[in-house]
């Protein structure tokens, strides 16, 4: 059962619609620039919101390898190149009604 209440008191329904979430919002990229560059934007526009931030928090980076001969054909000197990618991660944690997180 579910409770109702009262018609006179406004503050409880109030309370309902306004629930607070907790937001968990994980970025990724190559680029650390750009990361750092979009994290700080988030974290300032939340605060002008007056909402309860936590982070960035820097994640592990990831590095992807991959190691393969310079000749097509199997030939020659036993030559390689090595390529790698680093993916970088930044986790920030949003306490606010989701309502508020949209305009964000």
């Amino acid at each position: 059962m579910a409770y109702v209440a009262p018609k006179g008191k406004q503050g409880y329904e109030e309370a309902v619609e306004a629930k607070i979430h907790r937001i968990r919002i994980t970025l990724t990229s190559r680029n650390v620039k750009n990361l750092e560059k979009v994290s700080a934007e988030l974290i300032n526009r939340a605060k002008e919101k007056s909402l309860k931030v936590k982070g960035p928090v820097r994640l592990p980076t990831k590095i992807l390898r991959i190691t393969t001969r310079k000749t097509p054909c199997g030939e020659g000197s036993k030559t390689w190149d090595r390529y790698e990618m680093r993916i970088h991660k930044r986790l920030i944690d949003l306490h606010s009604p989701s309502e508020i997180v949209k305009q964000i």
